[in-house]
């Protein structure tokens, strides 16, 4: 998730909006420094993503990565070379025979294997925490949901934007009303990339590849769409009811049939929509989301956000605080949380961003909850109702129909 400097995001129009950073509340309350009783785990799953949740478990202190598991003997070593003392495994079976101090699993495997992988981490006893997206099958979901409710273990999926502390502090003001209605949506995600892994062979590579392969893969909307409609879904406490799709090739014109640029309708209930699109072959304005209300509107752009008022909105209370930032011809109101303290530190210019990644903080949530009992952040219910939608929005962009989404469709029996 590619962070965007607030200097680069410039604001324009008649109604001279004025815009506030939206920032965590303090760099000691947006994190988790460690763990409140130590804790053996492992990661399934040593590819890109893997490796990135790797080198965030590190900041955790009493989190000790035990073992590590890849069917890909070069991806294992490479996991195993960030994590020292590290024991390597080729199987989960294998793994779960032998690391008996394993008490929580994370899992970074291709989409389509995350059902199968959890059910044998659960039915070992193990807490697992699943990458977004659940699975990529109704019924798959539906599987793991009722397998991680009979388990009696913490089972999560890490959905970025519910554990991120500006999105936190966002939705605050959005759920307080600071937008009064909410008249458009959007997000994008922009990332210039062929999406292509070299392999060592053919076997190898198709096994590397499998996000181009349409038979399990659920392409731009389920690799990437389900975190940011899921944003939407949280904020608004709804779910779309129809999804439009599209998709071509752009760029990648290699043999692929998986789209490299897709765009998507969600209908919500209120006659609201959002519009979302998503590319290969372009990398401007990289990934966000955007609310626009009558009174207001908030930019979301995972490591920053911003609000921007409309010239008749009330005036909340919070601007007597507030440091100020020119904007083209406008001026903005940066908003600091805490920004009291942070003027008696004489730090009221610098503001505070987010500490850490994005990935980092639902791997916190999830630890905490299974180290401490507190309530678990996301479910794997709701990951079940965001997988859905992703699943269905998929279908849209392949036969480019319209595609109903019955709430039905979102339960997990």
């Amino acid at each position: 998730m590619s962070p965007i400097d607030r200097r680069d995001f410039l604001v324009h129009g008649a109604s001279a909006a004025a815009a506030f950073a939206l920032t965590s509340e303090l760099v000691a309350a947006a994190s988790l420094p460690q763990t409140k009783v130590p804790i053996d785990v492992a990661l399934v799953g040593c590819g890109r993503q893997g490796r990135a949740i790797l080198g965030e478990l590190a900041k955790i202190e009493g989190v000790k990565v035990v073992a590590v598991v890849d069917v890909l003997d070069a991806r294992l070593k490479s996991g195993q070379r960030r994590v020292q003392g590290a024991e390597g495994y080729a199987t989960i079976a294998e793994m779960l025979d032998k690391a008996k101090s394993v008490a929580a699993v994370f899992v970074a495997t291709p989409s389509h294997t995350h059902k199968d992988v959890a059910l044998e981490c659960l039915a070992a006893g193990k807490h697992v925490y699943v990458e977004s997206p659940l699975a990529t099958t109704l019924d798959d979901c539906r599987t793991l949901v009722q397998a991680a409710r009979k388990s009696g273990k913490v089972c999560v999926t890490g959905m970025y934007g519910r554990s991120n502390p500006i999105y936190g502090l966002a939705r605050s003001f959005f759920r307080s009303g600071a937008l009064r209605d909410t008249v458009t949506m959007r997000a994008q995600y922009h990332k210039k990339s062929t999406w292509r892994t070299p392999g060592a062979n053919a076997e190898e590579e198709a096994a590397l590849n499998w996000p181009l392969d349409p038979k399990v893969s659920l392409g731009l909307v389920g690799e990437y769409g389900t975190q940011q409609f899921d944003v939407f879904h949280w904020f608004l406490g709804a779910y779309p009811t129809a999804v439009r799709g599209f998709g071509s090739i752009q760029l990648h014109k290699d043999g692929r049939t998986v789209h490299d640029t897709v765009l998507c309708e969600l209908q919500f209930p209120g006659e609201r929509r959002l519009i979302y699109d998503a590319t290969l072959a372009n990398s401007f304005d990289s990934q966000h989301e955007l609310f626009c209300g009558s009174m207001g509107s908030i930019k979301l752009a995972w490591t920053a956000g911003w609000m921007f008022k409309e010239a008749d909105s009330p005036t909340q209370g919070w601007e007597v605080y507030a440091n100020r930032q020119q904007f083209h011809d406008e001026q903005g109101i940066t908003l600091i949380a805490d920004a009291t303290k942070l003027a008696a530190q004489g730090k009221l210019k610098e503001g505070v961003g987010l500490p850490n990644p994005p990935l980092y903080y639902p791997l916190a949530d999830f630890l905490k909850s299974v180290t401490e009992n507190t309530p678990v952040v996301c479910s794997v219910e709701e990951g079940l109702r965001a997988a859905a939608v992703a699943i269905l929005a998929n279908q849209a962009v392949t036969t480019g129909q319209t595609v109903a989404i019955d709430e039905a469709l979102l339960k997990s029996e």
